[in-house]
């Protein structure tokens, strides 16, 4: 063969290569949005996709010039159900990545499975304290935050600012009640707090009158963390109890989410809580988001809203270091653990070395705004906080994870 047929040869097979690589290359980005919408937490899952949503109409749709297609799933509160669910964005819709997830213990269902898979996974809102400590998933990333990460600083700040020196505890009885009491106890305790009491209700339940009518009168606080709109009903019972203006309520941040501030009334006025986002923080970059958020849908965005928003920029940072190529699952997973965003609405943010965000934590007060809505008002911002607060992470891990009995109630 000469020297030219093998060049002709080689060439030719490059064309034929080029052909078939080429429509895959300029195909569209999948993303596989997993969230629960339908079921309790139905308004916080649409919160959800409303987020992402709006970043991605802000950008055409289009990462490193090429089409977004955002495939969203209901994984309805069912960890069956989401492995279902998972199976197919990623066997048959052939996605480039997974997102979304709200709800704990569906993270913990699914992250085995991502691992299976070995495809990049962004949880947005699913805070499970060890999706991102002691299980060490390395596809895996958390762009929300963890339970009890809020909770170390506030827990602090109620000993030592608030001078609070016994709180009694009254928290919705799952894992992430338990992460979020956990916490705070932790570094309430260690600056000279005492939690004096700890009452469990069952996740859901819509009476809370029997536990408020169980709860100490000689704590200088309570701390509530009741979850989902049965918050609303526990704020209005509280005060039917002649407790509000009495024994001060401080909760933990979404007990008392712009998802559910507009339900409550002057009941909730005064409650203090922390959180990594605020409707109400008054930056540029979140007054501009808040604005085209309540012109889009009407309301002012919840932390659901923004961490998804700021998901969805988080990808395409990734997606534009790459030059648009997804096919590379590790080039993918090594970029999107590289990115750092230092204007997102919620303040700036980079990943800890476990894959979950150092970044802002806000403590809040509800007050009403200039037009008679309640809010979120910043009181007090701490700076760069990471999951693990001030301990060292090696010892922090020693430990084991916050549960019903992890602190124990040595007080009570």
């Amino acid at each position: 063969m000469s020297r030219v047929c093998a060049i002709a040869i080689a060439l030719s097979v490059l064309v034929l290569a080029a052909v078939v690589v080429a429509p895959a290359q300029q195909g569209p980005i999948r993303i596989g949005f997993m969230t629960d919408l339908t079921g309790p937490a139905a308004q916080a899952a649409k919160d959800m996709v409303n987020g992402i949503t709006l970043y991605l109409d802000e950008i055409g749709s289009q990462m490193a010039g090429r089409k977004v297609e955002l495939i969203v799933e209901d994984s309805q509160g069912r960890p069956d159900a989401a492995l279902t669910k998972l199976r197919k964005i990623v066997e048959h819709d052939r996605v480039h990545l997974v997102a979304g997830v709200l709800f704990g213990h569906i993270g913990y269902a699914m992250a085995p499975k991502v691992e299976e898979y070995k495809i990049p996974a962004l949880f947005t809102v699913t805070a499970a304290d060890d999706l991102t400590q002691r299980l060490k998933y390395r596809w895996v990333i958390r762009t929300g935050w963890a339970s009890s990460q809020p909770s170390h600083p506030f827990g602090e700040y109620a000993a030592k600012t608030l001078g609070y020196k016994k709180v009694a505890v009254i928290a919705s009885d799952y894992a992430f009640g338990w992460e979020v009491v956990g916490g705070f106890q932790r570094t309430f305790e260690e600056n000279g707090g005492q939690v004096i009491q700890k009452l469990w209700a069952p996740l859901g339940a819509m009476d809370l009158a029997p536990f408020i009518a169980k709860l100490r009168r000689d704590a200088d606080a309570v701390l509530t963390m009741i979850a989902g709109a049965s918050t609303i009903q526990f704020m209005k019972q509280y005060d039917e109890a002649g407790l509000r203006g009495k024994i001060p309520l401080i909760a933990g941040g979404p007990a008392v989410d712009e998802a559910l501030l507009p339900s409550m009334g002057d009941e909730a006025i005064g409650v203090v809580s922390p959180l990594i986002y605020s409707g109400a923080l008054d930056t540029p970059a979140n007054r501009r988001f808040a604005k085209e958020y309540r012109a889009r849908f009407g309301k002012v965005p919840s932390y659901f809203a923004e961490t998804n928003y700021t998901s969805g920029r988080w990808i395409n940072e990734a997606v534009k270091s790459l030059g648009g190529n997804v096919e590379d699952r590790e080039k993918l997973l090594a970029a999107l653990r590289r990115v750092e965003i230092a204007d997102a609405p919620r303040g700036p943010i980079k990943l800890d070395g476990y894959g979950n965000p150092i970044q802002n934590v806000y403590f809040r007060k509800i007050e009403r705004n200039r037009d008679g809505e309640l809010q979120n008002t910043v009181i007090l911002t701490i700076g760069a906080v990471s999951q693990f607060w001030k301990y060292n992470p090696e010892e922090f891990l020693k430990q084991p994870v916050y549960s019903r009995d992890v602190p124990p109630c040595r007080f009570c």
